[in-house]
């Protein structure tokens, strides 16, 4: 993750003129204590769309006027080129730093982990992808012969016709809850889509009746959360294991993860870079937003106790010690890797003998609604308490308690956009019919207390 700091050197040296380039990397150096007589080495990769090799081409030249060294690994997934990073700087400690390296690693630990099953019927082991037409397609492609005794994958959308993200990948499927264009489903078949650049990913199912039932990244973090904290238990181990959302996961998952599980729930702002710092904090964090953007840390300190343990215990807990080990091999050491996911899915799947419906039944979702308020300026609304609480405008906050207290099992927040100037609202409750109308009376709120712009919202969705 890039260090705020940096945001801010890359802000700058973005909007530089050109003859200011060098004055402000020499500043950016100083500020940062880089010492430029030590060799520089960049790793590359990209993705297959047309600009790209461009792009790449342009880093390059960059690297190269500069007198620094470079390893261009061509087409690769945005979590494959973290790996190449990762194995690099550990001095090949953490995997080959290759991408037979990478396939090596990941599926050895799959099948290691999956080896213990002994309940594997056909209909566990072939999964359908929806590959985005993105560069997922191509490198899921290349890895299917080293899974394929354990896992047979259906690829759909593989580049070869369609467009980037177009009516097809993680995102079209959750905002649109439909399956992407191009897949035929039968029904309770497990299917799965990843993103473009293959760091997210979302499962999901046709009921009998043809119902569509989406299982988003706060379901995913809940089964690989429970099924953690039960290897714990089995190994009698007491390391902290925390799972970290944002106040856009749905209140069924946490009272879920609390309630059932016993596990502790932690609520970030939003963002990727928030979550991940948080579950640094602990020995096992996850974190996974809805989007299905999001992965598992293991402290060092966890890691090598769990690899002692797995030389040291007996019997089954031995057996739980090496799973867990696996599951460290497992995840890649990238924000999010939707092929190390989906493995780490599927060996749960296999391993607790689940069908996707039973992991879809752990609980259900809680109705909810997302709507957008034009403000004048988004500025005006400042909150706390993790985007949960507003601060300005006053009055706001309270308007929006009122509404809160007249459904059940209902929450409510605002959080002003971070690039234009809308306010987002959430809301949930007991049936869609009170989500939509706590969601629209909220909407009016902001509108009226935050400066709204434009047409009054309106309710009907």
């Amino acid at each position: 993750m890039l260090a705020p700091s940096w945001e801010e050197h890359a802000t700058c040296l973005a909007n530089a003129e050109e003859h200011e380039m060098l004055r402000v990397l020499m500043d950016i150096s100083v500020k940062a204590a880089v010492n430029l007589h030590q060799d520089a080495f960049v790793v590359i990769g990209r993705d297959t769309r047309p600009s790209s090799e461009k792009l790449s081409q342009s880093v390059i030249d960059g690297v190269t006027v500069l007198g620094g060294q470079f390893h261009d690994y061509g087409l690769l997934t945005t979590p494959q080129l973290h790996y190449m990073v990762y194995c690099r700087n550990t001095s090949g400690q953490y995997g080959k730093a290759t991408i037979e390296g990478y396939y090596e690693k990941l599926s050895k630990a799959f099948m290691e982990l999956t080896k213990q099953a002994f309940c594997s019927g056909d209909e566990y082991r072939s999964l359908k992808v929806d590959c985005a037409n993105g560069i997922g397609a191509l490198k899921l492609r290349e890895m299917e012969h080293y899974i394929s005794q354990g896992l047979s994958v259906q690829l759909f959308n593989d580049g070869t016709k369609g467009k980037l993200n177009h009516l097809c990948g993680a995102d079209f499927v959750k905002s649109h809850q439909k399956p992407p264009q191009g897949m035929e489903m039968k029904s309770n078949e497990r299917c799965c889509s990843f993103d473009g650049d293959a760091d997210r990913i979302v499962y999901y199912y046709l009921d009998v009746d043809g119902h569509f039932h989406l299982i988003d990244g706060d379901k995913i973090a809940t089964l690989i959360s429970s099924f953690l904290k039960e290897l714990l238990l089995e190994i009698g181990e007491s390391l902290n294991i925390g799972v970290v959302q944002t106040a856009y996961a749905n209140g069924s998952s946490t009272r879920y993860l609390e309630e059932v599980m016993k596990v502790s729930v932690y609520c970030t702002k939003t963002g990727v870079k928030h979550l991940h710092h948080k579950a640094q904090e602990f020995d096992i964090g996850v974190y996974f937003e809805a989007n299905g953007h999001g992965t598992v840390l293991f402290s060092k300190a966890a890691e090598t106790k769990i690899k002692q343990l797995a030389k040291e215990l007996e019997d089954k807990k031995r057996e739980a010690a090496k799973m867990l080990e696996n599951v460290i091999d497992l995840f890649n050491q990238a924000a999010g890797d939707a092929i190390s996911d989906m493995l780490v899915i599927e060996a749960i799947l296999i391993l607790k003998g689940l069908t996707v419906q039973q992991w879809d039944a752990l609980y259900t979702d809680l109705p909810n609604r997302q709507l957008k308020v034009k403000v004048a300026d988004r500025q005006v609304i400042s909150t706390t308490d993790a985007e949960r609480q507003v601060v300005t405008p006053p009055g706001l906050q309270e308007a929006i308690n009122d509404l809160v207290k007249k459904y059940k099992l209902s929450r409510a927040f605002v959080r002003p956009s971070g690039t234009e100037d809308i306010v987002r609202v959430y809301a949930e409750a007991d049936s869609q019919e009170n989500a939509d109308s706590l969601a629209h009376a909220v909407s009016l709120a902001v509108f009226q207390l935050a400066g709204g712009v434009g047409e009054t919202p309106q309710p009907g969705f």
